[in-house]
């Protein structure tokens, strides 16, 4: 029989320590720390204490826990000596069964590993899916991870140990992630659309209204009628609408959902899941019969990214009323204006006007969105509560100085371009530190006509400026191009700056923040706030109707906008099990008389 949360609280301590035993290998002082955090309110709530026991435990202790571990298909797996959790998790990935030249390789691999970092390399090969990874994604981690720095290592060390452990307590409570899973395949369902160029290379790049694009948008929509939406269609600017019917006629609605363009040799989750996770949650609701005291409205934005055209935001702007028609007659690389990408794909400019929100038939705008950072994933949590999304303000400047010979001009007699931009660089990265959640960036940074032997006299670069408030942005702006003016006067250097872009922050409704703090908290996961530093579509949103974002932890280091990006079926479920509470705390308020 599986064991369960009541019984696992209802034992004494060492009888619970005895059922969690396995979990974390051969180190049962794991759960014996994690205990202390009994009574567990869920599933999650014991995953995350046990995480938690190993990640304040000391560095000696963490160690120890990681050489716990065996090497993958090392000598424990040929002479047969790992535990049976071990086993099953090496069998799923194939390594039981390597060719002698695989074998060679991991082997090879384990000891060019183990003498940089002293520890056994550990992954979870069970994957994101919990099905096993092929055994080429195994030795190209392998590869990669060997370049990263020791202190970086241990620590993904552990969060590979985290999965494992998560995996087995799944497999201990018989508790199978049926909704993530569902979730999880469908954003492989959609990625094999890609464009020309890309595809070939088996890479990811969906682009606003290719042929790829628009099979991804008939894709959706036959997915949308599928689990049973009430109507589904494409509007004028490409985006793709499901509603879901309240359980009155002129109820008004709830909307969701994000893009399904990507950026080039992209990842699958940035924008998607915030299409997917929403989906399923219809789905459930149409399989019940149940209708909500208000609509439910999905949109898969046509494009956010801006990467055929100079249009960023557009599938969302067009809701809002932002569509620029200037825009029409912009020109992508192969010369076709985005008037006749539209005609070509059967959409009528004329209508991009009707398709406008009322923003007096909405409940408000609600987002759930792969984190794109590394903050989820080093804290070990699985969803994080947007407080902002940031507001931003980008420069591209040159700095002009004097090109000069590098051998004979003194250095207290050089105008040197790139050592001013330098000297800002570093001043920026200080400053932005100071606030704690700004952030600064100089992005692009060239020498034009550089050569090894002369001294720089021109310097192209960018700026790119966050911060959660507009007027901590503003403070931050303020400084950085305070101190460049000070930088260039005094190196005697001449500035071109031009302000490309400046977006005002959106910070998160409180009342609809405080509904996602509420569903989360509800799944007894412990609840982090946090700023977004990337734009959303929930930016366009609020500028007619209230937003709030739901983050969702990405692994790889959070990493995104590369094909590493991805999430786990586990960490998924509890988006979609969220975006329910929230979806059923909200009826429970639309239902209850106003006082």
């Amino acid at each position: 029989m599986p064991l369960t949360i009541d019984a696992l609280n209802a034992a004494m301590p060492q009888e619970a320590i005895t059922l969690l035993d396995g979990t974390y290998e051969h180190s049962p002082w794991v759960a014996q720390r994690a205990l202390d955090a009994a009574p567990f309110r869920s599933l999650q709530h014991l995953k995350h204490a046990m995480a938690r026991a190993v990640n304040e435990a000391t560095e000696d202790e963490q160690l120890a826990l990681i050489r716990a571990h065996p090497e993958l298909a090392g000598k424990a797996m040929v002479s047969r000596t790992l535990t049976a959790e071990s086993t099953n998790e090496q069998g799923k990935a194939g390594l039981i069964d390597c060719t002698p030249e695989e074998l060679a390789t991991i082997q090879q691999l384990n000891a060019d590993y183990g003498a940089k970092f002293g520890f056994p390399f550990i992954l979870a090969v069970r994957g994101p899916r919990g099905t096993g990874l092929r055994k080429r994604e195994i030795i190209e981690t392998f590869q990669r991870r060997l370049g990263n720095h020791p202190d970086f290592e241990r620590a993904e060390s552990l969060r590979n140990i985290h999965r494992i452990a998560e995996i087995r307590l799944n497999d201990k409570f018989g508790a199978a992630p049926v909704l993530g899973n569902d979730v999880w395949d469908w954003h492989e369902q959609l990625s094999v659309h890609s464009d020309p160029g890309f595809a070939e290379k088996g890479q990811l790049t969906v682009t606003y209204l290719t042929d790829a694009h628009r099979a991804c948008a008939a894709q959706l929509a036959a997915l949308m009628r599928e689990v049973g939406f009430d109507s589904v269609g494409i509007d004028a600017v490409g985006n793709v609408v499901g509603r879901y019917e309240g359980a009155t006629p002129d109820a008004r609605a709830l909307i969701t959902g994000s893009h399904y363009d990507t950026v080039r040799n992209g990842g699958k989750y940035d924008g998607r899941l915030g299409i997917f996770v929403p989906i399923a949650c219809v789905r459930e609701l149409a399989r019940q019969g149940r209708r909500l005291p208000f609509a439910f409205e999905v949109v898969g934005f046509a494009e956010e990214e801006g990467q055929r055209y100079k249009a960023t935001f557009l599938g969302s702007g067009a809701l809002t009323g932002h569509f620029n028609p200037a825009w029409l007659d912009q020109k992508d690389a192969a010369g076709i204006t985005m008037r006749e990408a539209m005609r070509q794909a059967g959409l009528n400019e004329a209508d991009i006007p009707a398709i406008r929100r009322d923003p007096a038939r909405y409940l408000g705008f609600v987002e759930v969105h792969i984190e794109q950072g590394p903050v989820l994933n080093e804290l070990d949590l699985p969803l994080g509560i947007v407080t902002s999304i940031n507001g931003s303000v980008r420069f591209v400047c040159e700095a002009i100085g004097m090109a000069s010979h590098a051998g004979t001009t003194p250095m207290d007699r050089r105008r040197d371009a790139a050592c001013a931009v330098a000297e800002l660089i570093l001043y920026a990265e200080q400053r932005a530190a100071k606030d704690g959640d700004s952030v600064a960036t100089v992005g692009m940074l060239e020498v034009p006509n550089g050569s090894i032997n002369v001294v720089p006299g021109r310097c192209k670069f960018s700026i790119d400026l966050r911060a959660p408030t507009d007027a901590q942005r503003d403070a931050l702006v303020a400084d950085v191009t305070a101190a460049l003016h000070d930088i260039v006067r005094r190196r005697g250097l001449g500035l071109q700056m031009e302000e490309t872009m400046r977006a005002a922050a959106a910070p998160s409704a409180p009342a609809w923040q405080q509904r996602w703090e509420r569903a989360v908290d509800a799944l007894g996961v412990p609840l982090l706030r946090m700023p977004s530093g990337a734009g959303h579509d929930a930016m366009k949103l609020h500028e007619i109707m209230p937003q709030a974002m739901l983050f969702v932890r990405g692994i790889n280091s959070g990493i995104s906008h590369n094909p590493l990006e991805s999430s786990t079926n586990d960490d998924i479920q509890l988006a979609v099990e969220a975006f329910q509470r929230l979806l059923d705390n909200l009826a429970t308020e639309q239902a209850t008389p106003t006082p």
